[in-house]
């Protein structure tokens, strides 16, 4: 079967299927991608979400481009990206059309509130699964967490956690070697 337009397809099915955004589509892709298909390994995987994570852009559309460029150049990107896009832009687009028809409908809300925590879950699972492939043990546990508490406590800006990391890292590894 022709590669473009079978990461089209995959990227479509996981782009209609998550709820949440990017964060909550790690596991649909490691399934697709990494298990299912083997178009890459876990490590690789594990990489292509950190350089996704420190670009600029959305998250799934990052993702998604990284793998598929790595399938096929830009041509695969381009696919993989239309593919992860496609599904939100048509749902949004319907959700206009039709959105004052149902924005006060009880039931609706319920459902969105329903939603709400299982998105929550979605996210958690990868960034539980991040945190042991980046083989975290109890000297480096601490990482992670004075990077979350700085961000949500103190409201420091992830680019310079992003930055104090990469030099911290460099640093390690120049000490370390």
């Amino acid at each position: 079967m022709n590669i473009y337009w079978e990461s089209f397809k995959t990227f479509f099915k996981i782009g209609i299927f998550t709820l949440g955004g990017g964060y909550a589509m790690i596991p649909l892709i490691e399934e697709e991608v990494v298990n299912r298909k083997q178009w890459v390994s876990k490590d690789e995987m594990l990489d292509l979400i950190a350089i996704a994570q420190s670009c600029p852009g959305v998250f799934a559309i990052n993702i998604a481009t990284f793998i598929g460029y790595k399938l096929k150049k830009e041509r695969g990107a381009i696919a993989t990206m239309l593919g992860t896009a496609l599904p939100s832009f048509l749902i949004i687009l319907l959700i206009a059309f039709f959105f004052h028809q149902f924005e006060d409908n009880r039931i609706v809300a319920a459902i969105f509130k329903g939603i709400r925590p299982a998105v929550v879950a979605l996210i958690a699972v990868p960034t539980f699964n991040l945190g042991k492939r980046a083989q975290l043990n109890k000297w480096t546990i601490w990482i992670p967490i004075v990077s979350a508490l700085l961000i949500w406590l103190l409201g420091v800006s992830p680019i310079w956690i992003i930055i104090a990391a990469g030099i911290g890292g460099y640093i390690y590894g120049r000490v370390a070697v």
